[in-house]
């Protein structure tokens, strides 16, 4: 597919913000990475991650202990997902780079893959942001009808309600099979992966190797087939209705667009900067919960404007881009609450699902 250009207009607003950014670093003397304060988180979630673990494996606990157990993973894994791998992944966890590389490497862990996450997240979807056939987070074929561009099937009319299970299938669906469908193909969506070295090849299957070992084949073992396939099972829908979910109420709501490019010059119309603002959503802001187990994705436009920010930053910064948008008229969507963002997502997928 040809690539998508964006127009190159209004370069003013940007700019201004770029610097608003750059002296709130300078003047607070700051680092853009991660603090003390992720390191902290980071260790939480792990520790949280090895007693969970080592109480499965260890303990002949009750079924129903068993399965809060794994509900508690399921929720851990999210965290480290959401705080420790995606910081690590866009490079902002740390100033070391080394530390940003070990937590990028923590998807592997949870069964994914960081070099194939990388050309799907931080190319596809941060560039090509809600644009059908470039940005594959939005690209839900046949499942759920996302833009209504795509093609309609009879049961998208109910997307709506079966929505949160199908999300709940995200992190299965990662792990056993969009890695598997990216690694043989050799692309995403439409991009072409860049080629994999022999090292890469071998953190691929070793990483996927480790991953069915620990949460599959060494439970078997410990506590029986049945029961260690239930919890994979828990901890796999909680882990991925989180991800799914989180995701989905930053993009896919009743106030973002979803533009398509000029058939003669397939450019957008709007630059880069007013494209990521016009298809992104902040939610729940004031939120310090949510902000805290999410590592900041719900200052959604924050993230996408300045990938490369440790998320500890966002609240700060989000005060610096609202305010220049009012400036400048720019509509700044951002959902005062969880449920009203989520109930906008609903809404959104009820009427892209019937008309």
């Amino acid at each position: 597919m040809k690539r998508v250009k964006f127009d190159l207009k209004n370069a003013d607003f940007f700019a201004e913000i770029k610097e608003k950014v750059e002296n709130y670093f300078r003047s607070n003397k700051i680092y853009r990475s991660g603090n003390y304060k992720i390191y902290i988180k980071s260790i939480l979630f792990i520790l949280t991650l090895l007693l969970s673990y080592s109480a499965i494996l260890f303990f002949a606990v009750p079924i129903g202990v068993l399965v809060c157990l794994y509900i508690l993973l399921g929720v851990v894994f999210a965290g480290i997902g959401f705080n420790v791998m995606h910081d690590g992944g866009h490079g902002s966890y740390s100033s070391k780079n080394w530390l940003n590389k070990t937590a990028g490497y923590s998807l592997n862990l949870m069964g994914g893959n960081i070099f194939l996450w990388k050309v799907k997240h931080n190319y596809n979807h941060h560039t090509y942001t809600n644009i059908k056939g470039m940005d594959d987070d939005i690209d839900i074929d046949p499942w759920m009808r996302t833009h209504l561009t795509q093609p309609k099937h009879w049961y998208h009319r109910y997307q709506h309600i079966y929505a949160l299970g199908l999300y709940g299938l995200t992190h299965f669906n990662w792990v056993f099979v969009s890695d598997f469908k990216s690694y043989f193909s050799k692309k995403i969506g439409s991009t072409k992966l860049p080629n994999m070295n022999l090292k890469e090849h071998f953190i691929f299957w070793i990483g996927k190797a480790v991953f069915f070992s620990l949460l599959l084949i060494i439970p078997i073992v410990q506590i029986g087939f049945w029961k260690a396939i239930m919890g994979f099972t828990i901890m796999s829908f909680i882990c991925g209705c989180i991800l799914g979910t989180t995701f989905q109420l930053a993009h896919l709501v009743e106030d973002t667009e979803f533009p398509l490019p000029s058939e003669n010059s397939n450019k957008i119309e709007k630059n880069w900067a007013l494209h990521q603002i016009a298809t992104t959503a902040n939610f729940a802001t004031k939120n310090k919960f949510i902000f805290w187990f999410t590592g900041g994705l719900n200052f959604q436009v924050v993230h996408h404007l300045f990938p490369r920010l440790s998320h500890i930053h966002y609240p700060e910064i989000n005060k610096l881009i609202r305010d220049t948008c009012c400036k400048y008229s720019i509509i700044y969507t951002e959902y005062s609450g969880f449920w009203r963002a989520l109930h906008s997502h609903f809404l959104f997928l009820k009427h892209a699902g019937s008309h």
